[in-house]
């Protein structure tokens, strides 16, 4: 296995990632905020779109810990991720801070798009498969 970790932010805003790759597969955790922990879990695989038109997309089976929100940004990155790497990906996110004001929300939702986007950067691309 080999072992990849990412950071963007800082401070409380801070988005962490390790990425494993399993085989042919990737497992993702991505933690971010006061508190880090696990929030939601997403599974993706990919698959032909539906457009017919040649091009892959990916489908997802997401699980979410009881007053957590974190399935949506788990199923974004794992169904991004597997749709750019053809392969399956497990994601797991938990994005917490405390007593949070919506500039905190904006830069912690800001933060992790930006991961995602590193994660699926051409440059990430290379690492991955070197």
């Amino acid at each position: 296995m080999k072992t990849f970790a990412f950071t963007v932010g800082e401070g409380k805003h801070i988005v962490e990632a390790t990425v494993v790759l399993t085989g042919n597969d990737m497992s993702v955790t991505i933690g971010g905020g006061d508190t880090f922990h696990v929030g939601a879990c997403a599974v993706a695989s990919p698959r032909p779109s539906l457009r017919k038109d040649g091009s892959l997309s990916a489908t997802a089976s997401v699980i979410c810990v009881m007053a957590h929100k974190d399935d949506m940004p788990a199923r974004k990155a794992a169904l991004a991720m597997a749709s750019l790497y053809q392969c399956n990906v497990a994601v797991a996110v938990g994005l917490h801070i405390d007593d949070p004001t919506e500039e905190d929300f904006r830069l912690i939702q800001e933060n992790f798009a930006q991961m995602v986007d590193l994660l699926c950067a051409e440059k990430t691309k290379m690492l991955f498969r070197a």
